[in-house]
Formats: structure tokens, sequence, C-alpha cells
């Protein structure tokens, strides 16, 4: 597990960051899922616009990265990496809930990028 430390409103830069250094190290594109526990990543929100089937049908295909919102976490299959962009105001509610189904779907590595107090809480550890 890796913590990124960012304010709210800097998770979701600091997670697409995250995941373009990712990318530059070589790996694979449908290796990574992003969730987010707040504002939907643009591409999500873009996406959704075609409608649900085809959202999830580029999940299922597995060919590139894959943004979400936390509610659909339960949704999204495994993937050997799993950046969570712990990025609303709530923080420490939505990030107990959503934090260990991210790592439960990361498969070799969980990013986190947030507020460290926020997530150390939902985590119950020091990360």
């Amino acid at each position: 597990m890796q913590l990124i430390p960012a304010p709210a409103a800097g998770a979701l830069d600091a997670a697409e960051e995250a995941v373009d250094l990712l990318l530059e190290s070589g790996r694979a594109p449908g290796d990574i899922l992003v969730l987010t526990t707040g504002e939907q990543h643009p591409w999500a929100a873009h996406e959704l616009s075609f409608g649900e089937a085809a959202y999830w049908a580029q999940h299922d295909a597995g060919d590139d990265v894959f943004f979400a919102d936390v509610s659909a976490a339960e949704r999204a299959r495994s993937r050997p990496v799993v950046v969570v962009a712990v990025n609303d105001d709530a923080g420490r509610a939505v990030a107990a809930r959503t934090l260990p189904v991210a790592r439960d779907r990361a498969a070799a590595l969980l990013i986190v990028c947030g507020d460290p107090q926020t997530i150390n809480s939902a985590l119950g550890a020091g990360v």
C-alpha cells in the first residue's frame, strides 16, 4: 500500500499523476482501476454519458485504465493496481467504506491519494 498525501481538493490530481507514473514505468493500462470518493473523474462522467452498458463494457474489456465512483467499487473487478482518490469533504465516513473494498480489489498494489489522517483513521492503521 502506498499513500500519496494530498488535500481532498488535490486528491484527483494526485491520482492522475500516480496513474501517469505507473504507465510510464511500464504498467499496462488495463492493470489500473481508479476509484474516486467524491466528484467523479471527468473520464468516467464523459463515458457514462454514452450509457451504463457502454461504460461497463469498457470495464469488462479490461484493456484501459478504468475510472469509477466508489458507488461502483463493489461491481468493479480486481486489477493489479487500484488507485483511490479520497476527494470528498466527508472524508472519513466515505473512506472507511471505500478503502477496505479497494484493498480487496488491488491484487498487487493499492495507492491512496488524500489526507493521511483521514486515510489512517479509515483503515485503522498507520500507512
